[in-house]
């Protein structure tokens, strides 16, 4: 047999048993047991099996083509080097749709986990609800996992997937060690931050801002920081905004590290140093939200890491960009970008309902009738819970009881709708009465 007919051989044997290979890929909602609520919801669902399914029939579709130019006169025509080269092109192909599987599929499988996979499902509400800005903008589904580290990470929905493609939905990695404590939402809603900036186009139109304006503080090198670092300091804002005093503990739960790393300047990361970004936090809430609360985080976290042992350099640039924070926060809180259509940050966000007197009063009224607290927006609930027990008005027991028990109802509840509709949508028109 001469190298030809063997590489011709050995190439139809591989496509053919790629081909088999791809048969056997399963559509999740035929190969994932989970509880009903702890399933994806339908949006959700629908969107991950149609790029999957869409993957699938191109790849299969290529290999069929494949076959046939084989079988054909150009392929028994070709060398084994063109032969070859035109496989390798669909098993790349293949891996790339095995990745895209991959990354679903780590998702999805959490969700048959006892406890955290309905939490899961109760976080996509929490996250979904962090996101709404009716009129403004139409968020993708959110879907959220559990993995290890004490931080959050987002592959935001429309960007590029491995081995091409867009990506249907916001997919939210949540640090399994804040399961379960008001601490979550500080991780979940700034991630929800980095995909609202994207629909709002934040980063680019408050750049401009930062560039196009004189600064009164005059001092170029603090605010090409604050250029550096918008991405995450919005992520931080758009956290605060939604849950309040919960989003700034959090993040403190998260930057409490050595020394060293609280203090580690890198002007090359687009978060600001973990000193820093805690004051920024606060002075984003006394922004949004005034109350001595803010000034009492910002002392109690200097007392976590004085600045008296720090080296002048870096000192005299904390300073400098503290003495520059409200000018910028300023900026950040009453942008208006092309997205709001003439209204700033401030005007489009639910702030009444979360200033810290209204969230305590709001927590007392719950006491008395616990079935209002099932009934509030999810991430207000948030918010109202970790303002209560940092006021001392709630345990961090009965925090962790309750949340658990809100996330058990918030997917439950979600599912539940989810089958009225659809139910709705297939059920047979009424007929029309014979008398």
């Amino acid at each position: 047999m001469d190298a030809a007919t063997a590489a011709h051989l050995l190439l139809d044997q591989e496509a053919r048993a790629l081909q088999t290979r791809v048969a056997r890929i399963k559509p999740f909602v035929l190969n994932e047991p989970m509880l009903p609520a702890a399933n994806l919801l339908p949006p959700a669902q629908i969107a991950i099996e149609q790029l999957l399914a869409r993957g699938r029939y191109e790849l299969k579709s290529g290999i069929v083509a494949f076959l046939r130019w084989l079988h054909g006169p150009s392929g028994r025509a070709a060398s084994p080097a063109l032969a070859q080269r035109r496989f390798i092109g669909l098993r790349l192909r293949f891996n790339a749709v095995l990745t895209q599987l991959d990354l679903f599929s780590d998702v999805i499988t959490q969700r048959s986990e006892s406890d955290n996979g309905v939490w899961m499902s109760g976080l996509d509400v929490v996250a979904s609800d962090a996101l709404a800005l009716p009129g403004y903008l139409t968020p993708p589904p959110v879907i959220c996992y559990l993995d290890r580290g004490i931080g959050a990470a987002i592959r935001r929905a429309r960007t590029r997937l491995p081995g091409g493609g867009e990506n249907p939905v916001a997919i939210i990695r949540v640090p399994r060690e804040r399961m379960i404590g008001s601490g979550i939402a500080s991780s979940l809603v700034h991630e929800v931050g980095h995909q609202a900036s994207a629909l709002l186009d934040l980063v680019p139109s408050l750049a401009a801002v930062l560039k196009g304006e004189p600064h009164a503080s005059g001092d170029p090198e603090v605010w090409a920081l604050f250029e550096r670092w918008l991405s995450e300091i919005l992520a931080d804002f758009w956290s605060v905004a939604r849950v309040g005093l919960a989003s700034t503990l959090g993040l403190i739960g998260v930057v409490s590290l050595p020394r060293a790393f609280v203090f580690r300047l890198n002007l090359d990361d687009p978060h600001p140093m973990p000193w820093l970004r805690v004051k920024i936090s606060c002075a984003i809430g006394a922004a949004l939200y005034p109350h001595p609360q803010w000034a009492r985080t910002a002392r109690l976290w200097q007392a976590f890491y004085p600045l008296d042992r720090l080296d002048p350099v870096r000192r005299d640039l904390i300073g400098r960009v503290e003495a520059t924070l409200p000018e910028f926060i300023g900026l950040v809180v009453n942008h208006r970008p092309a997205a709001l259509r003439g209204r700033s940050l401030r005007e489009v966000l639910d702030l009444d309902a979360r200033q810290p007197a209204r969230l305590l009063a709001r927590f007392e009224t719950w006491r008395r009738q616990p079935a209002l607290l099932y009934r509030a927006p999810p991430a207000l609930a948030f918010a109202v819970l970790g303002q209560a027990k940092a006021d001392g008005h709630l345990s961090p027991e009965d925090e962790g009881e309750l949340l658990a028990r809100l996330l058990t109802h918030w997917a439950m509840r979600s599912t539940l709708e989810a089958k009225a509709i659809c139910a709705a949508r297939a059920a047979p028109p009424a007929r029309a009465s014979l008398h």
